[in-house]
C-alpha cells in the first residue's frame, strides 16, 4: 500500500480492485490497467510508448486512447493525481492535501491564453529530439500569427520539457487557460503526430487530431500540421471561451464576455429571436468602443440578411459598425475580415471587401474563417477557381468550423456560376442539412434544379423560399443578391419567372 499526500491508494492486480483510501473505484478495465502499470513504477516517470506497449500488449493503438484512460484515472483519483511530463509521459501522483495553499499564478488574460509544451518524442531515438522541438516551434508561430490569443512563448514552455508536473499546474503557474500537447511516433520512416487542446484546470480535452507523413518530407509536414492546428483552435478556443463566460457571475459582465455570450447567438443563426438577444449582449458592449463588438455586429446584420430574417434595406443598418472597424486601422485579423464581408455582401462594395479581407489574411494566414470569407467575395466577382481554392482551404484549416455549411455552400455557388450544377447541388443539399436556415442554399438550388431540367424539385425549393420571403420578386433579387456572374443572373431569372416568381 503507498501513501501519497495524505491519500492511500491501493492496487490489487490479482482481483482488479483499486481502493482510494478505502473506497473502491469504478474504473474500466483499460483506465485499471494503466493505473497498475503506473503504480508498480511509483517513483519514475513512465513514457507514453512503455505505456502503450505494456498495457496493449505491443498492439498499435492511437494515443488518443491512452489519453482517455488518464483522464478517467484523474476523475477518479483527483485532478493532480498523475502528472505530465512533457516530452516524456506520466507519473503517478495524488493531489495536494486540503490544508495545503496552492501558489498563485499571473493572472489569467481576458483572451483565450494558451501554451504549447514540449512535444513527446516516441520515435524511439532520442537523435529525433530536434524534429520533435521543431514541430513545436512551427505550431507555436503559427499559432502566435492570431492576434486574438495569448500565447506562451516557447522560451517559457520549453522549461517544463523533462519536469514532472500536472497540467493544472502549468496552468496556473504561466497564467493560461488552454494547453497543448502532443507525442510523434515514428516506424521506419512514417511520422504520425498526434496533437490535443486541454483545459488546463479540468484536464478536460475540447480537440485532438492525428497527422501522418514521412521523414523525407518533414518541414511540408511541419507547416502542413502548423497551420492545420492554428486554423481548428481559432474556432474551438472561441466556443471553449464561450462556455467559461457561461459560467461567470452575471452581475461582472465587461465587453469582451459580453461578446462571448453574444457569439453563438448571431454566428450560427438559428431563430430571429436568438439574434435578437445576441445583439442586445452586443449593444452594451459597444460602450466601450471594443472592436470586436462592432465587427460582431456587422457580422450578425450579415447573418440575418444570409438566413433572410432581414432584409438588405436591415442589414445596411450595421454598416457604421463595419466602418468603425475599418477606421480604427486594427490589427484584429477576424474583426477585419467580419467588416470586410460585410462591405461587399451589404454593401456590393467588392474590392474594398476584398482588400481588408486581404489583409486579415496576411495578419493570421491560418484562419478557417478569412478563408471562408475571401471565398465568398470571389464568389461575388465571378472568380470561381479562386473561390474554390480560398473555400476548400478553409475546410483543410478547419474541418468542423461552426459554419461548415456556409463554406460547402459556397463552393456549391462557385460551381453553379462555372456551369457545373450537378456538382452545385451536392454541395448546396449538404449545406442544408449542415444549416438548414442558411436560405441562400435553398434560392440558389431553385436555380440549380431548374438548370438540371429537376423541377419539381426546383418547384418544392421554391415553396420553402416563399415562406419565409413571401414578398421575393424576381426585381428584388436582383437588387439583393451580390453577384456578377451573368449565368447566376440568367438561369435565376428564367427560373423564378417560369415557377411564377413576380417581376
Amino acid at each position: 500500500m503507498d501513501e501519497m499526500n495524505s491519500l492511500n491508494l491501493e492496487v490489487i492486480e490479482g482481483d482488479r480492485i483499486a481502493r482510494l483510501d478505502g473506497h473502491d473505484l469504478d474504473l474500466g478495465a483499460r483506465a485499471f490497467d494503466v493505473l497498475a502499470y503506473l503504480h508498480m513504477n511509483s517513483g519514475r516517470v513512465v513514457s507514453k510508448t512503455e505505456l502503450l506497449e505494456s498495457v496493449w500488449d505491443g498492439r498499435i493503438v492511437e494515443e488518443g486512447n491512452l489519453s482517455v484512460q488518464i483522464s478517467a484515472l484523474r476523475k477518479a483519483l483527483g485532478k493532480r493525481a498523475i502528472k505530465t511530463v512533457p516530452g516524456v509521459g506520466y507519473s503517478l501522483s495524488l493531489a495536494p492535501s486540503k490544508g495545503q495553499v496552492l501558489p498563485a499564478g499571473p493572472a489569467l488574460p481576458t483572451k483565450p491564453s494558451l501554451v504549447v509544451l514540449p512535444f513527446t518524442n516516441m520515435t524511439g531515438s532520442t537523435e529525433r529530439d530536434y524534429l520533435v522541438d521543431g514541430m513545436v516551434q512551427e505550431i507555436s508561430t503559427a499559432l502566435g500569427r492570431l492576434s486574438r490569443i495569448f500565447l506562451i512563448s516557447t522560451t517559457t514552455s520549453f522549461a517544463y520539457k523533462g519536469r514532472s508536473v500536472d497540467l493544472a499546474e502549468v496552468g496556473r503557474e504561466v497564467g493560461v487557460r488552454y494547453i497543448l500537447e502532443g507525442s510523434i511516433q515514428a516506424s521506419q520512416e512514417k511520422l504520425r503526430i498526434f496533437t490535443q487542446l486541454v483545459e488546463a484546470e479540468s484536464g478536460h480535452t475540447i480537440w485532438s487530431e492525428r497527422f501522418d507523413g514521412i521523414v523525407n518530407d518533414i518541414f511540408d509536414l511541419q507547416d502542413k500540421v502548423a497551420e492545420q492546428v492554428a486554423g481548428a483552435l481559432e474556432p474551438k478556443l472561441q466556443f471553449a471561451e464561450v462556455d467559461w463566460a457561461k459560467s461567470k457571475p452575471t452581475d461582472s459582465l465587461e465587453a469582451y464576455d459580453l461578446c462571448l455570450r453574444a457569439l453563438p447567438l448571431v454566428l450560427k443563426l438559428h431563430a430571429p429571436n436568438a439574434l435578437e438577444t445576441g445583439l442586445d449582449l452586443l449593444r452594451q458592449a459597444l460602450d466601450s468602443d471594443y472592436i470586436h463588438a462592432h465587427a460582431l455586429v456587422a457580422y450578425a446584420h450579415t447573418s440575418a440578411f444570409a438566413t433572410r430574417w432581414w432584409t438588405l434595406d436591415q442589414a445596411r443598418q450595421g454598416v457604421r459598425h463595419a466602418r468603425f472597424v475599418f477606421d480604427s486601422d486594427t490589427d484584429d485579423a477576424l474583426a477585419l475580415s467580419y467588416a470586410g464581408h460585410f462591405i461587399a455582401y451589404i454593401c456590393f462594395q467588392y474590392q474594398e471587401g476584398l482588400t481588408a479581407l486581404n489583409r486579415a489574411a496576411r495578419l493570421n494566414p491560418n484562419s478557417g474563417t478569412t478563408e471562408m470569407l475571401l471565398g465568398w467575395v470571389h464568389n461575388y466577382l465571378d472568380n470561381n477557381s479562386e473561390a474554390i481554392e480560398h473555400l476548400e482551404r478553409a475546410k483543410r484549416l478547419s474541418p468542423l468550423h461552426p459554419h461548415i455549411g456556409v463554406i460547402n455552400s459556397g463552393i456549391g455557388l462557385a460551381h453553379f456560376q462555372a456551369n457545373n450544377p450537378e456538382r452545385a447541388v451536392a454541395f448546396f443539399e449538404r449545406a442544408m442539412t449542415e444549416y438548414p436556415e442558411f436560405a441562400t442554399n435553398q434560392l440558389n438550388l431553385i436555380g440549380c434544379y431548374w438548370l438540371l431540367g429537376r423541377k419539381a424539385d426546383a418547384i418544392r425549393t421554391a415553396e420553402w423560399f416563399r415562406r419565409k420571403v413571401p414578398d421575393m420578386t424576381v426585381e428584388t433579387l436582383m437588387k439583393t443578391r451580390p453577384v456578377r456572374s451573368a449565368l447566376y443572373i440568367e438561369v435565376m431569372q428564367s427560373a423564378l419567372r417560369e415557377i411564377g416568381f413576380p417581376d
